[in-house]
């Protein structure tokens, strides 16, 4: 048996593999609520054999929305939406996980494939955003600043998300600290300017992420594993780093917290990366060396022996893919295929499974 196909245990879930599917924004929503496009887009890496399907970013609040076509989980109308997704992925023996998430200063965008680009007007459906500070992103709207009600607000977003998430069924809760969205944006000294109690020092810049994180788990209680994903640099000067995500990380894991998502970048526009096949593979690294934290590793995996030589190397204890799912939503199958490790297959596919 391969690592990569190795079960792996956090609290009460047992995952069957360690090829999980990454959260991945669709842009399909309406008023929040997943369509029939998220049900089958979701189910169909369940039955390609992913351990993990997580869901894409989903809005705590309204106002947490990338674009107004995100999804959330505010009202009972979205949990209940969510609640088939679940029970899809369940049926096909895959777990399912929920990433929650506030996008800050980059909320209120269009779409990809919009035909306009930067911040939604509030004659088209968009809205005020917020922040740590009233900085801009680059070629967005000035956010506001986030007062103290503001923030008591979205830790109450958080914990209530978390609950009907749990609610409709899922296995795993996810926080978005990465990709310049909010909680990113307040871990990061380019965007975080403040000079209250959460800005200023590591330790302030984190206080709002550590709070999420015992509001979560108080909601969550002690059997759900708790991921939280960030970004383990900026890739520009003056920003957050991989030695400052590392003590976040741990930080994080002594508040409730029990894996870390390692990924990279998305705060400024000016940030300069190196892409490459696992480019952020040696952030992941960076982080479970510095105190046997358990991550996992992303950026441009895209072949089964690339992400088994990851785990065997150490460097991370599993792997979540994005766009390789979308290539090939049975991704999983085929990796198992490759490292002749024995997987169980969907009934309906077993004659593919060997030629």
């Amino acid at each position: 048996m391969s690592l990569l196909f190795s079960p792996l245990s956090i609290r009460s879930v047992t995952f069957p593999n360690r090829l999980w599917v990454s959260p991945m924004c669709m842009y399909s929503a309406v008023d929040g609520v997943v369509q029939e496009w998220h049900h089958t887009h979701l189910a169909q890496f369940a039955s390609g054999g992913a351990g993990l399907v997580m869901s894409e970013a989903t809005a705590v609040v309204a106002e947490g929305r990338i674009s107004p076509r995100d999804a959330g989980i505010w009202n009972d109308e979205q949990r209940d939406a969510w609640a088939p997704i679940v029970q899809a992925i369940h049926d096909r023996g895959s777990l399912a996980g929920i990433q929650l998430a506030h996008a800050g200063r980059k909320a209120s965008t269009w779409w990809p494939w919009a035909d306009a680009r930067g911040s939604v007007t509030l004659t088209d459906g968009g809205w005020q955003t917020v922040a740590p500070s009233a900085i801009a992103f680059q070629g967005f709207d000035e956010p506001v600043s986030m007062d103290a009600a503001a923030i008591a607000h979205l830790v109450e977003g958080f914990r209530s998300a978390a609950r009907r998430a749990l609610d409709a069924g899922f296995d795993v809760l996810e926080l978005h600290g990465a990709h310049g969205y909010l909680l990113h944006q307040f871990l990061s000294p380019l965007s975080n300017r403040r000079t209250d109690e959460y800005g200023g020092s590591l330790e302030n810049r984190a206080k709002l992420l550590l709070q999420v994180i015992d509001a979560v788990r108080g909601a969550a209680g002690n059997e759900v594993p708790l991921f939280v994903r960030i970004s383990a640099t900026d890739h520009a000067e003056g920003g957050f780093t991989s030695d400052e995500a590392a003590i976040v990380s741990a930080w994080a894991i002594d508040h409730g917290a029990d894996f870390i998502d390692v990924s990279s970048g998305g705060l400024v526009a000016h940030q300069k990366i190196d892409v490459h096949p696992g480019y952020q593979v040696p952030l992941a690294e960076t982080v479970r060396q510095s105190g046997r934290i358990p991550v996992s590793a992303v950026g441009l995996i895209t072949a089964a022996e690339q992400a088994e030589q990851v785990l065997q190397d150490g460097a991370a204890d599993a792997i979540f893919a994005g766009r390789e799912w979308l290539r090939d939503p049975h991704f999983a199958l085929r990796a198992a295929h490759e490292l002749s490790s024995e997987v169980t297959w969907p009934a309906q596919y077993d004659r593919a499974r060997w030629r």
